[in-house]
């Protein structure tokens, strides 16, 4: 047995776990240095949610954060978590735009790709991986591990055999949830050891509380590499600590050879930056959550849930969520509980309930997957609800990504013309992301104030709760349900109030990225005229009656509170 290597967290899946991914660059660049000394396999430090979050929430530009990393990083490799052809987003890319930000991602200072597809859909991650293989990358294809009563042992294997011919350096077994029990993490270690020639690598969260025994099963196994984060960012929703680990191999064949006085410093250094974010940390989410073994939900969304419901006494609605999960995820052929099918089933599920009838509100992204636009579901999806949800629309069968025509160079041209396009990285930040980039990339953006945490007085959560916040992958999002028939009141000149009839308010905070309608348009009543983004899903907006459009108060990339008007309908 050789020694078993480590893989820190504390920079990307850490902090997108336990904080929101709220942590700044510059809380990240004074302790490199020192991480660096460690001689970990790598840290992770990009990629997720982190993209996505830099200029959403924090003003700063992700490929700047990279650089600045690499800059530090020396001797260890920085390491991304790539979603295959989804990239850092939420649903597939063309191949030009997949080719270009891998060569970019490369170029700027990743060094190890890790690249998983959320279906195991090997079609969705081939492109990625062989361009990462063409710069000379370290290419980690992933298996994304779950459990369910079509997910065996032999199709985990059978995929990274696939992974192992598209010239893969390693493979990572990626627990999100934290399911994995000692023996299925012997099993599967032992049978990945035996059956290829790839370095084995084991990444779990521990939310089920029994992630460092499955750790030394998988050392006992012959795993190569585990992932963890130093102490005060483990735990819960994270990963297990890294000094307690080292030290539980210290005097073993597995024996890691990390030096603990040095993980000490560094450890003292997190203690402040977790206090530094306090106000963001839910301690719900740092717990173990044993119900993850019952509901197989990633626990971030688990935990928030929990919390957010007792504050509102609503925890009458718990259990109807939680048993809704499971259905919906059944109804859609069993996706392992990733980004993005996470938050395609987490948020259906939501809606479902909340909404008092299964399936009456529908993203945009539930109708794609039921079209067969992720990849091919691990079972077939339940044909009643498809036929409910998308009609007669054609299901495919290729890889979706042959569907997609180029786009590169039409976003790269479009943003030179406005102005806010200066090199590659731009281009792709705004093809990645067309709502919420230009505002950034113009420099309109401002960056999110840490917030002290909420205190709940005594009059709050009283009677019967229309709101929620609902986190997905660490970002919280406010959910409303509104009655239907809803109008808005205005105030007349006598001080009084009245309706204004056929007020079309948002049943969502989130952001206006398209207008299907305009001033005077006759609409027919379940048409679509708006489309908001909202908990990194877009919703379809319908009109509630056939009318004509009187007023429209809302323009693409206007964000919107629930309850705003969008448009009045008469």
């Amino acid at each position: 047995m050789a020694k078993v290597r480590f893989t820190e967290t504390a920079l990307r899946d850490a902090h997108q776990s336990l904080l929101a991914t709220r942590m700044r660059t510059r809380d990240m660049i004074p302790i490199a240095e020192e991480m660096d000394k460690v001689g970990y396999f790598s840290v992770e430090a990009w990629g997720g949610a982190t993209f996505d979050t830099c200029i959403r929430y924090l003003n700063e530009d992700p490929w700047e954060r990279l650089r600045q990393l690499k800059s530090e990083f020396n001797h260890t490799p920085i390491q991304m978590l790539l979603r295959g052809q989804n990239l850092v987003g939420y649903k597939h890319y063309p191949d030009d735009i997949v080719t270009k930000f891998v060569e970019k991602s490369y170029e700027n200072g990743v060094d190890v790709f890790r690249i998983f597809d959320a279906l195991n859909d090997i079609r969705n991650m081939e492109k990625s991986i062989k361009v990462a293989k063409a710069q000379g990358a370290h290419v980690q294809g992933t298996i994304s591990y779950t459990i369910s009563p079509v997910h065996t042992l032999d199709d985990f294997v059978n995929l990274a055999k696939e992974l192992e011919a598209l010239d893969c350096d390693s493979v990572a077994i990626k627990d999100m949830a934290g399911l994995i029990t000692p023996t299925a993490a012997y099993n599967l270690v032992s049978a990945l050891k035996e059956e290829t020639d790839l370095l084995v690598d084991l990444h779990c969260h521990c939310t089920s509380g029994m992630t460092p025994i499955s750790y030394y099963a998988a050392c006992q196994a012959g795993v190569d590499i585990l992932d963890t984060a130093i102490s005060p960012l483990a735990w819960g929703t994270s990963q297990p600590p890294t000094e307690s680990m080292v030290a539980a191999l210290q005097g073993t064949e597995f024996d890691t050879g990390l030096d603990l006085k040095l993980l000490t410093s560094i450890k003292k250094y997190f203690e402040d930056i977790k206090e530094k974010y306090a106000g963001i940390l839910d301690p719900i989410s740092e717990s173990v959550d044993a119900d993850v073994l019952l509901y197989q939900i990633p626990g971030g969304m688990l935990s928030n849930l929990i919390s957010q419901l007792k504050e509102q006494n609503a925890l009458d609605r718990y259990n109807d969520v939680l048993d809704e999960m499971p259905r919906v995820r059944k109804d859609m052929g069993y996706p392992p509980l990733v980004t993005p099918t996470s938050q395609i089933v987490g948020i259906q599920s939501v809606m479902n309930v909340l909404g008092g009838e299964r399936y009456k509100t529908v993203s945009n992204e539930v109708k794609e997957y039921m079209k067969g636009m992720y990849g091919k579901s691990p079972a077939p999806v339940n044909a009643e609800i498809s036929k409910r949800i998308i009609g007669d629309d054609e299901v495919i069968t290729c890889r979706p990504a042959d569907l997609l025509e180029p786009e590169f160079d039409k976003f790269k041209s479009e943003g030179e013309k406005e102005g806010f396009v200066k090199s590659d990285e731009d281009a792709l930040t705004y093809a990645l992301y067309p709502p919420i980039a230009p505002k950034f990339l113009k420099g309109e953006a401002e960056e999110e104030e840490l917030k002290p945490a909420h205190t709940i007085t005594e009059d709050e959560g009283i009677g019967i709760p229309t709101q929620y916040n609902v986190e997905v992958d660490g970002d919280v999002f406010e959910v409303k349900i509104m009655p239907t028939g809803f109008m808005e009141i205005e105030e007349t000149e006598s001080g009084n109030f009245k309706p204004v009839e056929g007020a079309v308010p948002s049943p969502m905070q989130g952001m206006v990225i398209k207008l299907n309608v305009n001033v005077g348009d006759k609409v027919a009543q379940g048409s679509t005229i708006a489309v908001i983004e909202a908990m990194k899903m877009e919703n379809d907006i319908q009109s509630e009656v056939d009318g004509t459009v009187e007023e429209i108060f809302v323009e693409p990339g206007d964000a919107v509170s629930i309850g705003d008007t969008l448009m009045v309908i008469k």
